[in-house]
C-alpha cells in the first residue's frame, strides 16, 4: 500500500500512524510538509516539501487574506501531488490535516484516491472559545473572518471519504451534517514513556542544562507550545505571587516557546511573556521562576517527571497533549474547569479542576498539592489509569492503522 500523509509540520499527529505504517515493508509512506524538520527522522518515511511564500497583497479584500492564503497553499498541495504521481507515486490513500489548505485540490490532483482528513476544530462565532472570555468581545470583522476559515474546513469535509478528530468535545463542534463521516480517535499517548519516577529518582532532583534543581522539592509546572492567552498563561503567572509567597521553598519551571500560536498578540505590543514579567516586576520570589523555552521531547519529560504541581489551563479550545503526558506522569494535575479538560478529568479522582480566570484558586490549588503530597497519591494513580484506560498509544494505533487501510481499501 502506498500512503501519503500532507501536514504543515513533520511528523506533528501522524508521527506514530506512520512509523506503524512504515514498518510493514510491503508499505511505501510519503510525508509531504513545509516544515522538514531534518533532525526527525522516522525509518522508511520519504519526507518531501512543499509549501508557497505567496502573501496576499495589501489591496486585496482583509476578510479573505487567510482564504487566500489557504488555496495558494492548497495550490503548493496540489502541484506536489501531481508531480508525485507523474514520477511514479500515486497512494492508495491520502491522509491529510485539514485547516491550513494543504489538502484543499487533494481530489483534483489525485482523482482515484481517497482522502482521509484530520479534523482538529470547526469556528463558531457564538460559543466555545469565541464568546469564552467576556473581556474580548467579538468584533464583526472577526466573525466575518472565521466564516473564511471554516471554508476552507468545509471543503475538506465534503471532499474526504472519512474524518478524524482527537476528542469527542472537538467532535462535537463540527456540524452535525458530517458527524457520520467523523471518527473520533485521539493520536494517543505513548504510556511507555511518559511514566511516572521512582521514588529514587525523584528524589535526585530535576536537572536540566542549564537549569540544576537538584536540591528542589517543590516544582511547580506549566507546559505549552506558546505562552499565550488561549492557554491561561496570563492566568498562571497572576497566581504566581501567591504561590510563591505561601510556599517559599518552590521553584517554578515554565516550559514553551514566547509566541503565539492560537489568539492575538498583546494590545500593547510586545510578547505575553514580556507583558507579564513587566506586571510582576518586584514581586519577591521570582528568581525561582524559570523559564526554558521549548525543550527536546527527553527534557520536556523530565520537567513532567518532576512536577510536584501541574498546572494546564485552556480556554474551550483543541486539547493540548501535554496535559494528557502530565498525567501520564502520574503528576498532580491542576487544570481549568473547560469542556475539553472536562472530558478527561474529574475534579477530585484524576485532577483538580480550577476557575480558568481564577489565579487565586488557581494558586490555593497549587499549594494545596505542594503541602499534602501525601494525600494526592490516589489521584496521581487515577490519572494514570485514565491514560491507560483511555488514551494509550499502543491500544489506540492498532484502530488509527485500520481506520487508514479501510480507507485506502475503498478506493
Amino acid at each position: 500500500m502506498r500512503i501519503l500523509f500532507m501536514h504543515p509540520n513533520f511528523p506533528a499527529q501522524f508521527r506514530h500512524a506512520a512509523a506503524a505504517l512504515a514498518r510493514n515493508t510491503e508499505n511505501e509512506v510519503v510525508f509531504a510538509c513545509t516544515n522538514l524538520r531534518p533532525e526527525w527522522k522516522i525509518p522508511r518515511v520519504r519526507k518531501v516539501q512543499f509549501g508557497t511564500r505567496f502573501s496576499p497583497p495589501e489591496t486585496g479584500h482583509k476578510l479573505a487574506r487567510f482564504y487566500e492564503q489557504a488555496v495558494a497553499q492548497g495550490e503548493a498541495g496540489y502541484v506536489l501531488c501531481r508531480k508525485l504521481a507523474e514520477a511514479g507515486f500515486v497512494p492508495d490513500v491520502v491522509v491529510g490535516h485539514s485547516g491550513w489548505g494543504a489538502t484543499m485540490y487533494v481530489r483534483d490532483a489525485l482523482p482515484k484516491t481517497p482522502f482521509l482528513g484530520y479534523f482538529e476544530w470547526f469556528y463558531d462565532a457564538e460559543g466555545a472559545d469565541i464568546r469564552f472570555d467576556p473581556s474580548a468581545p467579538i468584533s464583526e470583522a472577526h466573525r466575518l473572518s472565521l466564516r473564511a476559515r471554516n471554508a476552507v474546513i468545509l471543503n475538506d469535509l465534503a471532499a474526504c471519504r472519512a474524518g478524524m478528530t482527537p476528542t469527542q468535545w472537538q467532535a462535537d463542534q463540527f456540524p452535525t451534517e458530517f458527524a457520520g463521516k467523523l471518527h473520533v480517535r485521539h493520536d494517543g499517548v505513548d504510556t511507555d514513556f511518559f511514566v511516572p519516577l521512582s521514588e529514587k529518582d525523584t528524589a535526585r532532583g530535576l536537572v536540566l542544562p542549564g537549569l540544576d534543581l537538584s536540591g528542589v522539592h517543590e516544582v511547580v509546572t506549566y507546559a505549552t507550545r506558546g505562552l499565550e492567552p488561549y492557554r491561561g498563561f496570563p492566568q498562571f503567572m497572576e497566581a504566581l505571587p501567591a504561590i510563591l509567597d505561601a510556599r517559599p521553598d518552590a521553584h517554578v519551571v515554565i516550559v514553551g516557546e514566547d509566541r503565539v500560536c492560537y489568539g492575538k498578540a498583546p494590545a500593547e505590543g510586545g510578547s505575553w511573556k514580556s507583558v507579564m514579567l513587566e506586571r510582576l516586576r518586584g514581586t519577591p520570589g521570582m528568581d525561582r521562576v524559570h523559564f526554558t523555552g521549548g525543550l527536546p521531547y527527553g527534557q520536556y519529560r523530565q520537567v513532567l517527571q518532576h512536577s510536584k504541581a501541574h498546572v494546564y489551563l485552556t480556554r474551550p479550545f483543541v486539547l493540548s497533549w501535554s496535559m494528557l503526558e502530565a498525567m501520564s506522569c502520574g503528576v498532580p494535575l491542576i487544570a481549568s474547569a473547560t469542556p475539553p479538560v472536562q472530558e478527561v478529568v474529574r475534579h477530585g479522582e484524576n485532577g483538580l479542576l480550577v476557575d480558568f480566570f481564577a489565579p487565586d484558586a488557581i494558586a490555593r490549588a497549587v499549594c494545596t498539592a505542594l503541602a499534602a503530597p501525601g494525600d494526592l497519591h490516589a489521584m496521581r494513580r487515577a490519572a494514570r489509569q485514565t491514560m491507560l484506560d483511555r488514551y494509550c498509544l499502543q491500544t489506540l494505533l492498532p484502530g488509527t492503522v485500520r481506520l487508514i487501510e479501510d480507507v485506502a481499501r475503498q478506493g
